[in-house]
């Protein structure tokens, strides 16, 4: 079970760029932050009027003259006080992380950014040559990674279970834009404009949720890729609302991803298949508590979050936070995250490298990895879906 006692000496001051009033991405982040006390709301930047972003800041608790107008002037003002921040999350759109970023590490502080972290590789590489720099760490919120039967399922792959791994179908492919719903929808069209969104849409939103979960659970690195994307609503163009990768693995293995936003009438359709040369496991993220682990020859088997028989690692079994048959979901999986990126940074400051060294959380490295396959799958589609080298 998730260990409610273990805290740090003092929460970490915490502040937020973006994520204000009517934010859904907004509220997951203080919800998860918060939930354990591991994290305190101390200052923020919440929106681009500032007016409203004050009154949103006041109605949640915080001191009106740490409600600032600009991220540039809470980071200038923060690093002048003893009880400054200390930490910062970024949900903003994708135009502004790397800028955001950079400001932030300058200022001394840990970052947690939305992804993709930045529209090119290059971008990402300098703001992790920066963290490394100012000795800070950067997290990425890839929120489906903190369900313990991701881990579980990480775990199943190490240990041979499965034995060599052959095949990974990934997907992410909803059904809620399949029409021009941007017309009356802000928060939706600015993820289908370029200059804000970046080179992609679906592939960049949540095509990077899917290939995070197939990098963390199999650990197989990615020797060349090929796309072809589409823009089904022709005003979207040129960025995809569909997308279809085929991924060529070192080592042999072979993959598929599809990213989607106009799968109509699916909710989420999030899943994870990783077929081995012995077995199969696959995960769903709208029964995020279950997986399927399927053996040649035998019957299927769902394995239930919470139960003995679960690997007894810290990554899986002890993220629990509640007992087995209770339903745990979303919110819990963005808190388990927001409980590691509070050890890390932690450990960083104390300088304790032995600790930090055995930690897990999606960082710069997620990052990068995420960002490059935006380039990567760019470069393929947009030349007639050629197989790309995904490393030059």
């Amino acid at each position: 079970m998730f260990n409610e006692e273990s805290h740090l000496k003092q929460p970490i001051r915490w502040a937020m760029v973006g994520g204000g009033r009517g934010s859904q991405i907004g509220y997951s982040h203080r919800n998860a932050a918060l939930r354990d006390g591991l994290f305190t709301l101390v200052a923020g930047a919440f929106d681009l009027d500032a007016q409203r972003g004050r009154d949103f800041a006041i109605n949640l608790g915080i001191d009106e003259s740490r409600s600032y107008a600009t991220y540039k002037e809470m980071f200038t003002q923060e690093k002048k006080r003893e009880d400054g921040i200390q930490a910062v999350s970024i949900a903003t759109p994708n135009c502004t992380h790397f800028e955001i970023c950079k400001a932030a590490l300058e200022a001394e502080l840990h970052v947690i950014c939305e992804k993709p972290l930045t529209f090119t590789v290059q971008e990402a590489r300098e703001l992790k040559a920066l963290a490394d720099d100012k000795n800070k760490l950067i997290a990425v919120m890839y929120g489906y990674s903190g369900f313990p039967m991701i881990h579980q399922a990480r775990e199943m792959v190490r240990r041979g279970d499965l034995g060599d791994i052959r095949v990974v179908n990934a997907q992410f492919a909803h059904g809620f834009h399949n029409e021009e719903y941007e017309k009356n929808d802000p928060s939706l069209k600015w993820r289908v404009t370029p200059e804000a969104s970046g080179p992609t849409y679906v592939i960049g939103d949540i095509g990077t949720h899917a290939y995070f979960l197939c990098e963390m659970i199999t650990e197989l690195e990615v020797e060349s890729l090929c796309c072809m994307r589409q823009s089904f609503i022709e005003s979207r163009a040129p960025l995809e609302d569909n997308a279809h990768i085929m991924l060529k693995f070192k080592g042999g293995a072979v993959g598929t991803l599809w990213a989607s936003a106009i799968n109509a009438g699916s909710m989420h359709q999030q899943k994870i298949r990783i077929i081995g040369a012995k077995a199969s496991i696959e995960w769903w993220d709208e029964f995020p508590n279950q997986l399927r682990y399927e053996v040649q020859g035998e019957p299927l088997r769902i394995l239930e979050r919470g139960m003995g028989y679960l690997y007894q690692d810290d990554a899986g079994v002890s993220c629990n936070r509640v007992g087995s048959g209770h339903a745990e979901g979303y919110f819990e999986s963005w808190a388990n995250l927001y409980a590691r990126f509070a050890s890390a940074f932690n450990a960083m400051d104390q300088g304790n490298q032995k600790a930090f060294a055995d930690m897990w959380f999606p960082g710069v490295e997620a990052g990068i990895e995420g960002t490059r396959l935006c380039e990567k799958c760019v470069e393929s589609a947009d030349n007639g879906a050629q197989w790309v080298n995904y490393k030059n």
